[in-house]
């Protein structure tokens, strides 16, 4: 089963006019029919038929998926929703893929709401086999923040979570506070999945950080220590946390702050992160949003670094329904889930958005599955957005004159020095009006550019000196879909290249100064921050390396 825009069995006719969009793009791919299906049965996604090279000169094309790798239920204690109700609202929005994200806890592990989660998911899967369906936890990462598991549906994919929470989670070990022990717990444990995934316990298995800068306690070492413990596992970061309604929600204060970033640091922060850092810019993280700063010194050493952005839903925004009531001598401890929910007809606190309505993750693939999915987040052929900005973007990176292929988002190119090469950027427009009932429009393009130098000497470096933003592009008075052409001229040294754009609402002097970014996204103060007036999408980089 396909999603519906992709299924050549659901007449055009009868899709929305983003469906339409989406279509478009995945003909445009090579990619649209029965040449995108992979067998999902359980969830597997590893059946191969003929992969695709249609083609842009013969370089493969891919479909892009959209999805969301945070979300929690009522298994998890502090949020409230029935796991159909995510899913429907999934479908709603637009979906193709979630991850379940349900915080460690005794009651998942010990008390069989792991277990109980997972017969519901699978009813869920045969329900609705158009959206892929994950099964994932929130980790408590040992002397840090928390992270997104996911592995693909398989035999042992409960076991994989309760296994590593019991043994490996920082709360339920409690292993939380900032030592070299605790961080030294960390990097086993994510050599643990490893080890996993490589004696085929499990097919697969990803870590992302999940709002790193929230409470400044991902310090930059202890970041590029998971990274290196096993790459192909710990492959990034959230790049815009949840919570994007905290400032407009019903139980906001003039101290309520987008993404709930409104924190001051503690005894367990890392000392050496600014005051901005506890802040979001654009709804982005700190270290995504800064030009220059811990997002671009982890690729300015040349390796693979991603970022996504998903909803964390616990609670929707002026949504009407409450939490359940436990019956008398329980609690969730000992059952391992919440109560139902029932509805109030009233507006109840909540800072969430539904899975889909605001952030989106899009991950490029050839086929529809589980175990592509995870594949596409490996490689960082990802880029997401706020608001629905826009409805696909694609970006090749050329050698001139001799390269009509080229490489896309996460890939690398090998150019021989003193050749020249160009970016190719086709974006289409948001081609309907998004959940607030707007119609977004992209007002600029920046590209960003850093040289890649390497490991660096001190680990808790967060800077990278020679990023910056090279090219500010005002768009906009496109329309529909387009194509800018972007020459980067002569490469004499490896670098690496990135996108962002905004709709232009609010801009300003990026946080290391208009030499470095002119035109960036702004900190959301207190009381600030209605997000469907500051969209920005981002891209995730491609590498260029030299050849003598």
């Amino acid at each position: 089963m396909l999603p519906r825009w992709a299924d050549p069995e659901v007449a055009q006719d009868r899709l929305d006019a983003q469906g339409v969009s989406r279509r478009a793009l995945l003909r445009g791919a090579g990619l649209f029919g029965a040449g995108f299906l992979a067998t999902t049965t359980l969830g597997a996604g590893t059946a191969r038929a003929a992969e695709s090279t249609a083609d842009c000169g013969g370089a493969r094309r891919y479909g892009y998926l959209v999805g969301d790798h945070h979300v929690h239920s009522l298994y998890s204690h502090d949020a409230k929703y029935r796991l159909l109700q995510q899913t429907e609202h999934a479908v709603q929005f637009g979906l193709d893929w979630m991850v379940l994200t349900e915080h460690s806890n005794f009651g998942h592990a010990t008390a069989g709401g792991a277990a109980r989660e997972h017969e519901e998911i699978l009813r869920v899967r045969a329900a609705q086999p158009r959206l892929l369906v994950f099964q994932g936890l929130e980790w408590y990462i040992p002397a840090a923040e928390h992270a997104t598991v996911m592995s693909p549906p398989g035999r042992h994919e409960v076991d994989l979570l309760t296994r590593f929470e019991l043994a490996h989670d920082g709360k339920l070990t409690k292993r939380d506070k900032s030592t070299p022990d605790n961080e030294r717990a960390a990097i086993a444990a994510i050599q643990w999945l490893a080890r996993q995934r490589r004696d085929g316990s499990v097919p697969d298995v990803l870590v992302l950080a999940n709002h790193p800068s929230r409470l400044g306690i991902d310090s930059p070492h202890e970041l590029r220590a998971w990274r290196d413990a096993a790459p192909e596992i710990f492959i990034g970061m959230e790049g815009a946390p949840g919570a994007q309604a905290a400032a407009i929600a019903t139980n906001s204060t003039p101290d309520s702050v987008r993404g709930e970033y409104q924190n001051s640091p503690s005894d367990q922060s890392w000392p050496g992160y600014p005051a901005e850092a506890y802040r979001t810019f654009g709804g982005f993280d700190w270290m995504t949003a800064t030009v220059g700063g811990m997002w671009d010194a982890m690729l300015a050493e040349g390796k693979p670094f991603w970022i996504t952005s998903n909803s964390d839903n616990h609670r929707t925004v002026r949504d009407t329904w409450h939490d359940g009531d436990f019956p008398p001598g329980t609690d969730f401890d000992s059952v391992g889930h919440k109560p139902d929910p029932y509805d109030t007809g009233t507006p109840q606190n909540g800072s969430d958005f539904w899975p889909g309505q605001f952030s989106r993750t899009h991950v490029g693939v050839t086929h529809f599955g589980y175990r592509e999915v995870m594949a596409g987040l490996r490689a960082g052929r990802v880029w997401v957005d706020h608001g629905h900005l826009l409805d696909g973007i694609e970006v090749r990176l050329r050698r001139d004159g001799v390269d009509p292929s080229g490489v896309t988002l996460g890939q690398r190119l090998r150019v021989r020095r003193g050749r020249h090469v160009s970016l190719e950027v086709t974006i289409t427009l948001a081609s309907r009006r998004n959940p607030r009932g707007d119609l977004p429009k992209l007002a600029t393009v920046d590209v960003i550019r850093g040289a890649v130098t390497g490991p660096v000497a001190d680990r808790d470096s967060w800077r990278a000196p020679n990023t910056r933003v090279v090219e500010h592009i005002d768009v906009s008075h496109r329309r529909g879909t387009f194509t800018l052409r972007i020459p980067l001229g002569r490469v004499d040294a490896p670098f690496y290249v990135r996108l962002r754009g905004s709709d232009g609402n609010r801009t300003g002097v990026g946080p290391l100064g208009a030499a470095i970014d002119p035109c960036g996204p702004q900190r959301h103060g207190p009381g600030q921050g209605d997000p469907w007036s500051d969209l920005w999408f981002y891209t995730n980089p491609i590498f260029v390396d030299v050849a003598d």
